[in-house]
């Protein structure tokens, strides 16, 4: 059986971002621990139920970094034993500003971590504080610094794009901020205002009409990629290889577990979940989310990818090519430079990838 990914969310956060959905907030050291503690029995029930391998542990949050270098190589730790951990990407998300002279790097990536995100955003100081984020441009330097300084050799930078304050020459200085800090691998996303948080109360004044999101999504496209970032993903820009293989995993229709509070699952064609609550987690409560796996489905991730819809890799997951009745859907997008459709593969544009979701549900 192939190996599955395994993710971890982790719902401690020091302070609340102005835009942020994510189930998360502060934590006691007692609160932390037991939920690591939670975790770790999680994953190792897990392992005796499956009795699967893994190949890559995402640990993602809120902010991992808070619970600090121990609490995580814990659960790097219980991962591998449960899934027999080798040769895999093992990744930690971390906010620079979680990452100062307390957190220990060399502990880390001697605990088995090879892999960081960090949360960046942007390089300017004026629209971190617009975003609610605790950090500087000087503390994204000194992050990365400490991180190579351990010897991590994969790191990947987030950005947002269409933030308030951002121009484009502002968003110029952030891409390049991270080809000079040598990013390996940078995910630049379009800020999306998600009902419930701050930013949604003054969502009218901060939307960027289309034309403007359009502009700036290209723009950051072209220069990452003249920066030498290859874009594989709609918002994923990386070095040769250095490609994030677990969410690679998310885009190739593959299974993967989900750990913790709101965490999802794919296994064995169908899809659960921990709700947004540390009672269900603790109590061991999952919630049906359906069957996984159809042509459809496969289609939708797929297109997310530069790569495309391939006859290849359809082939080898279906056994058939690429029903012609795809084809004849998509090639309806072809003169309006959305879509290129070869015997090999259909596969989205650029400019396609900024209306991929109508895109993408016209197709299948």
């Amino acid at each position: 059986m192939n190996n599955i990914g395994i993710y971890v969310h982790i719902p401690f956060c020091v302070s609340k971002c102005r835009y942020c959905d994510f189930f998360s907030q502060n934590g006691t050291d007692e609160e932390m621990s037991r939920y690591t503690a939670a975790v770790n029995k999680s994953l190792i029930e897990w392992g005796s139920k499956l009795m699967r391998s893994a190949d890559t542990l995402y640990i993602g949050g809120g902010t991992p970094g808070a619970i600090g270098a121990e609490r995580l190589i814990s659960i790097a730790a219980a991962a591998r034993s449960a899934f027999n951990l080798r040769n895999a990407e093992i990744t930690a998300e971390l906010n620079p500003s979680s990452a100062d002279n307390s957190f220990n790097f060399e502990l880390l990536r001697r605990g088995g971590f090879n892999r960081l995100s960090i949360g960046m955003q942007s390089a300017n100081d004026n629209e971190l504080s617009r975003l609610g984020r605790t950090h500087t441009a000087d503390d994204i330097r000194t992050a990365v610094r400490r991180a190579r300084a351990a010897g991590f050799e994969n790191i990947s930078l987030d950005l947002m794009l269409c933030i308030p304050e951002q121009t484009n020459e502002s968003l110029i200085r952030s891409i390049e901020y991270c080809a000079e800090l040598g990013a390996d691998h940078v995910s630049a996303y379009i800020l999306k205002i998600e009902e419930g948080t701050p930013f949604y109360e003054e969502r009218e004044l901060l939307t960027l009409d289309e034309d403007a999101q359009t502009e700036r999504y290209m723009l950051a496209c072209e220069r990452l990629e003249k920066l030498g970032y290859s874009q594989y993903e709609i918002s994923n820009f990386a070095r040769r290889g250095k490609e994030s293989r677990h969410n690679l995993k998310y885009w190739n229709g593959d299974e993967y577990l989900g750990i913790g509070c709101a965490a999802h699952s794919y296994l064995n064609g169908k899809r659960f979940y921990t709700a947004r609550s540390f009672e269900e987690f603790y109590d061991g409560v999952i919630h049906e989310d359906g069957s996984g796996g159809s042509v459809e489905e496969y289609i939708m991730l797929r297109l997310r990818l530069t790569e495309g819809l391939t006859q290849r890799d359809f082939r080898a997951r279906f056994g058939t090519d690429i029903p012609d009745e795809y084809y004849q859907r998509a090639k309806r997008f072809e003169d309006n430079d959305l879509v290129v459709c070869n015997t090999e593969a259909i596969r989205l544009t650029r400019k396609g990838f900024l209306v991929s979701n109508s895109l993408i549900a016209e197709i299948i």
